[in-house]
């Protein structure tokens, strides 16, 4: 699993969602994390943490929101050469197949739908983590 000390950084435009991505993480031992209000303002947050030498090591992220959608921000993410093996975990409340694809094809580590249990949420960083650490590994 993540070092308890990963820096996450949680996105999404409803701040009680933030709220309960952050306090899921704090009961699974992760107290550091940084938060973004939009997908513009999370790759700012991105950026800002990689020149302070402050790097975000996971993104979570909810799919809609205004002025860049997760599905956005996670392409953008995909792009840069900063951040294109930077675990990404969507939130969200979309899970047609086609979304999902649509996901899969943009570089998604992973995805949970809204809403979640802590145990749901869990595993699906586990999976996050395991993916990313098998990448590093190959």
């Amino acid at each position: 699993m993540f070092d308890p000390e990963t820096r996450f950084l949680v996105v999404d435009d409803f701040k009680t969602m933030r709220s309960i991505v952050k306090r899921t993480l704090e009961a699974a031992g992760f107290r550091n994390h940084g938060e973004a209000e939009d997908g513009a303002k999370g790759f700012e947050a991105l950026v800002q943490g990689y020149e302070t030498q402050r790097p975000y090591s996971c993104v979570i992220c909810d799919w809609n929101m205004p002025n860049l959608t997760g599905l956005e921000l996670l392409r953008k993410v995909r792009a840069d050469a900063r951040f294109k093996t930077l675990p990404f975990m969507l939130v969200t409340a979309e899970n047609e197949q086609s979304q999902v694809i649509e996901a899969a094809k943009a570089g998604v580590s992973n995805y949970v739908v809204k809403p979640f249990s802590p145990e749901e949420f869990n595993n699906k960083l586990k999976l996050v983590y395991n993916k990313h650490s098998a990448k590093k590994a190959a």
